[in-house]
């Protein structure tokens, strides 16, 4: 019973030790455990995971998961109902202004054109106060937004808006443009979907404001929102659609709850935050962690119309931000406009805000650093996740550590990582998962080896953590890959490889599909990316594989923006032709940092980079023109690798190539 007791001589020696020696020495052990595993941080993770999973039980078993009733309790309790919520084009409304602007767009929706609970309503608007307040006021009245991509047109917007069977479509004025008499006409036809039924077409009019605005103000009752479960639809928000048609992804009210409620705790928001987006509400990162995440915490929500890299930052300093949002390559397009100096004290006003934090994903680690320090904003909070996706990972990095990293874990995080995620071999020839003959189960690649992402779900009930895509069973199936590790187990397919360090760290590799193979070896085009972003002359660069006549597999080929052209300032006119020591020392830093068979053999110098409308780049386009002379747009120059240098390439070289005459 008493074998544990410190014998009296030990005891003498531990007595002996002055209190102020021993507790700084039990200080600097705690402190240099805690950096070695990370402990903090993964409890910061854990805990915040924890207050959400909490919170969305409650509003389960409150029946209040419909997020109109968080609106409507900031609204209504006199410690909140004043406070801003919404800033949008210089003008603001506090929480208790945007719920009565949710009751009158409600009751629109519903007396004026007969929407009923349930009911999927489709709005294609660009970014605007208008376009929350129509969000919420069909949660208001238990029906369900799908959110069209504004750039859509033709054939992509019909798709859209057919798959989502919408009856109400609501339109931008700005965006009149997607809809000319043959669209109007198409969607307007009885026959437009299956025969079932047409689409009503309403253009958000000064005339249509003003109806609005004049309908009384009407509270449904809590009937037409209630009974629902975490897995039921909170919206409809669509996969970019870059490679084929759009997919309109369920949108989960527990992923509302989860995503806005773990970002929430996790990064420290509270109602004293002002929180800046300008990137499109139509994605999820705007809408949810974004949007879903200040009604959550009571915070500010500062929006700007769409992005424009002159003006982020003034519009974030001019409104006190202390959070902004970045997409894809958004902090690189910042760091392409000209310094801001103030032109009568000569201030730097690129430093000179309140940003404590920049959240987002798709930093690349080329400019990370670069961003951080001539910002001066201390904190980059990078998370990897996807709309229809179960999890992601996430990176608070105030130092160099995790510098680049998609997420971060200690050796808590270790375990509760390594059992809900695997990172699996894949066989490049199929995309899929490689298997073991022998057992039919796939691989765990070594930690640091890329591999793909996927993510636990529960075998027996899929729908329970991954609802799909809506009306697309096959599709949603595909996403599901099964016998895993063991037999009878299932995960949620990411479709990205990712590379897990010993450290705890996560990096993006590539886009399964993006990865190409050349002289029988992979190559990983983030990579490539990364290391020609570094060079000192390269603005952006977009790398991919490209189909060569009489050649096998793909050869590297790199979009290219040079800095010079954005000095320009010209980037709808051709692009300017780079210089001969420019493309020489390119080639030269390419072949130093990158195996020979990874670095590019072609480059494609470009004026502007193609891009979606959230700052992510395009490569099926590029992909698919190659390097062809015909096909590639007449504004670019292409160039090819011989030596050890790049040189021009044209009709010539393509010809000789078609006829067998040239072999890389």
């Amino acid at each position: 019973m008493y074998g544990n007791t410190i014998p009296a001589n030990k005891l003498h020696l531990c007595a002996d030790i002055p209190l102020g020696l021993a507790l700084p020495a039990v200080a600097t052990t705690l402190a240099y455990l805690d950096a070695k595993f990370s402990l903090s941080y993964d409890i910061n993770m854990i805990r915040s995971l924890f207050k959400m999973s909490l919170k969305l039980r409650f509003a389960e078993r409150g029946d209040r998961l419909n997020l109109f009733y968080t609106l409507e309790a900031y609204a209504l309790a006199p410690a909140t109902a004043n406070n801003p919520f919404i800033v949008y084009n210089g003008k603001t409304w506090t929480f208790h202004e945007t719920y009565l602007m949710a009751l009158r767009y409600g009751s629109w929706f519903k007396k004026i054109h007969g929407v009923k609970g349930k009911e999927i309503v489709a709005i294609d608007f660009m970014n605007s106060s208008t376009f929350l307040f129509m969000l919420l006021g069909l949660w208001s009245i238990g029906a369900v937004p799908a959110l069209i991509n504004y750039n859509l047109a033709g054939k992509p917007l019909t798709h859209s808006i057919r798959v989502s069977t919408a009856k109400l479509l609501i339109v931008d004025p700005d965006v009149s443009h997607c809809f000319p008499a043959e669209q109007q006409k198409v969607l307007t036809s009885p026959g437009f979907r299956d025969g079932k039924s047409s689409v009503e077409i309403v253009f958000h009019t000064p005339e249509v404001e003003a109806q609005i605005m004049s309908l009384e103000v009407t509270r449904e009752d809590d009937k037409v929102r209630n009974g629902l479960t975490p897995r039921d639809m909170a919206m409809l928000i669509y996969t970019s659609g870059t490679t084929g048609l759009p997919k309109p992804a369920i949108v989960s009210w527990k992923k509302c709850w989860s995503g806005s409620g773990f970002i929430t705790n996790w990064m420290g928001v509270t109602p004293s935050d002002k929180f800046f987006t300008c990137m499109p509400l139509y994605h999820s990162s705007a809408a949810v962690l974004g949007f879903v995440t200040c009604l959550m915490s009571g915070s500010t929500l500062i929006l700007g119309r769409q992005f424009s890299a002159r003006n982020f930052m003034k519009e974030a300093r001019e409104n006190d931000a202390t959070i902004i949002q970045y997409v894809g390559e958004t902090l690189r397009y910042l760091l392409g406009v000209a310094p801001e100096i103030d032109p009568v004290t000569g201030e730097d006003l690129d430093k000179k805000h309140n940003i404590r934090l920049a959240f987002g994903n798709g930093l690349r680690p080329d400019i990370w650093n670069r961003f951080k320090e001539r910002f001066n904003v201390p904190t980059i909070a990078e998370f990897y996740a996807a709309t229809e996706g179960t999890a992601g990972s996430w990176n608070i990095s105030s130092n160099d550590f995790s510098a680049g990293a998609i997420g971060r874990n200690g050796a808590i995080g270790n375990i509760v990582f390594g059992r809900s995620t695997a990172i699996v071999d894949v066989d490049h020839e199929t995309q899929e998962p490689w298997r073991d003959p022998k057992t039919g189960l796939c691989k765990r690649v070594p930690r640091g080896d890329p591999g793909e992402l996927l993510f636990a779900i529960d075998a027996k009930d899929p729908t329970a953590a991954f609802q799909g895509y809506f009306g697309n069973k096959k599709a949603t199936e595909s996403k599901i890959i099964r016998d895993v590790i063991k037999k009878g187990d299932a995960y949620f397919r990411s479709g990205d490889m990712v590379r897990w360090d010993r450290d705890g760290r996560w990096f993006f590799s590539d886009r399964l599909g993006d990865t190409f193979r050349w002289k029988s070896e992979n190559v990983s085009t983030g990579e490539v990316s990364e290391v020609l972003g570094v060079h000192p002359e390269v603005y952006e660069a977009n790398v991919y594989g490209v189909a060569l006549p009489n050649h096998d597999g793909r050869a590297g080929c790199a979009a290219i923006v040079f800095k010079q052209q954005m000095a320009s300032g010209n980037l709808s006119d051709p692009a300017l032709e780079p210089s001969s020591e420019v493309l020489a020392s390119l080639a030269a830093h390419a072949l130093k940092n990158l195996p020979r068979f990874a670095a590019p053999l072609f480059l494609r110098v470009t004026p502007e980079m193609q891009s979606t409308g959230n700052n992510k780049q395009q490569k099926h386009v590029l992909r698919t023109e190659g390097v062809d002379p015909t096909l590639v747009s007449k504004k670019d120059l292409i160039y090819w690798l011989q030596g050890d240098t790049y040189i021009p390439f044209g009709q010539k070289d393509w010809d000789r190539m078609n006829g067998g005459q040239v072999r890389l």
